[in-house]
């Protein structure tokens, strides 16, 4: 059977027993208080063929957008020795402290061979693609990094020709094992339809977590994707709303915390080969690594949970689909932004790049009110509270 017919039957498994449960009583999940972590007995750290590679990688990397320790760095230490042996970094991580520190574990561990590095940049021209990838190899204080990606694009003309032909040459170089980009905006399912047909993509980095079960158009292009050997890696998986907001279904479970749902949700779908996740301190990383580990599947009504906290807190989770929002306001407002922003503030605890991103953005983009937020919550398929929203992110983050 391939990855794509496991991915779709997984899929279909979910949603049979999300409406058999339908009328479950929450009390009956499991006794109340925290769960055991790691329930299951301990496995080495499962691996996944990276799409058609042939390379096998850990279904769990570590994401370092976060602050890291350029002396010793403890979580990257902790990741490494229980076999996530993948780390996620990028140019702006940091303003290039983030690829410093990893410099210093590879100088600790002596065995560059012995870790997978991926790395990003958000130019927009081949020349500056080229330019950043020799800097983050200087910066990471290596010769190679195993995947590079075109960071956030949401250009569909950053596939054309001219960006496929650029990934020939780098990885032809040794510069770079494998090629692609990285995507969460509202033209993600283009993005990935787009590679599926014209080929020359090693590897895509996207927005998917369990409120996305539901979407039929990411669905298809999934599957486009795992049927064109495109390695497909996961991010922003928490699907994360305020904590207040996160509380009123009251996740109950016997085996796993909701972190470790939300992940072993994706996990479930067998066309995602690893998960991208910022853990930022000690204890994630061993919750992280627990789930990763534990051989026990999600139960249809620990499903059951997920699915009704993705209905309940709809209003506050922005997708992202700002090719919806924002051309209903107009074009030249943002939107996706901010409430991205919002979300870092309000569930992250990144207040201070939040407030910095979110005064990044031009004034008169973040200025709009009245007519033209009505006009974009009446096409929000979340049904958000967009002029809201906005006057709360310009309330915490201006």
């Amino acid at each position: 059977m391939s990855k794509t017919d496991k991915g779709r039957r997984a899929f279909l498994q979910r949603a049979a027993s999300a409406a058999a449960l339908g009328a479950a009583e929450l009390c009956q999940a499991g006794a109340p208080g925290a769960p055991q972590l790691a329930a299951a007995p301990a496995q080495d750290m499962p691996r996944r063929e990276l799409g058609n590679t042939a390379m096998m990688v850990p279904i769990l990397q570590l994401g370092t957008a976060q602050r890291m320790d350029p002396r010793y760095d403890k979580v990257m230490h902790l990741c490494f020795r229980e076999g996530v042996s993948w780390f996620d970094t990028a140019l702006s991580y940091g303003w290039g402290a983030s690829h410093e520190a990893i410099a210093t574990f590879l100088e600790q561990i002596g065995d560059r061979r012995a870790l997978w590095l991926t790395s990003k940049s958000g130019k927009r021209s081949p020349d500056a693609l080229t330019r950043d990838l020799d800097k983050a190899c200087a910066q990471l204080g290596t010769e190679y990094l195993d995947v590079y990606l075109m960071h956030g694009i949401d250009d569909v003309g950053m596939l054309d020709r001219t960006y496929l032909e650029l990934g020939d040459a780098l990885r032809r170089s040794g510069k770079t094992r494998l090629f692609g980009f990285s995507c969460h905006d509202g033209n993600v399912v283009e993005l990935m339809n787009t590679a599926a047909r014209r080929g020359g993509i090693d590897v895509i980095l996207f927005r998917y977590n369990f409120r996305r079960y539901g979407d039929r158009e990411l669905n298809l292009a999934i599957d486009a994707c795992d049927k064109a050997g495109i390695g497909l890696l996961a991010m922003k998986t928490m699907g994360s709303v305020a904590r207040e907001h996160e509380d009123v279904v009251d996740f109950r479970s016997k085996n796993f915390t909701l972190a470790q749902a939300k992940l072993k949700s994706v996990w479930a779908d067998e066309r995602i080969d690893s998960i991208c996740s910022e853990m930022d301190n000690v204890a994630v990383t061993r919750e992280n690594i627990a789930a990763a580990k534990s051989q026990l599947p999600l139960s249809a009504e620990e499903t059951h949970q997920l699915n009704l906290l993705a209905a309940v807190t709809a209003a506050y989770a922005c997708n992202g689909c700002s090719h919806l929002c924002e051309a209903a306001a107009g074009g030249d407002v943002a939107i996706a932004a901010p409430l991205r922003y919002l979300m870092y503030h309000e569930c992250y605890g990144k207040s201070e790049r939040a407030r910095e991103l979110y005064r990044a953005i031009p004034e008169h983009r973040r200025a709009r009110h009245g007519e033209l937020l009505q006009a974009a919550h009446s096409v929000c398929p979340q049904g958000i509270d967009i002029a809201g929203r906005l006057a709360r992110a310009r309330a915490l983050l201006s």
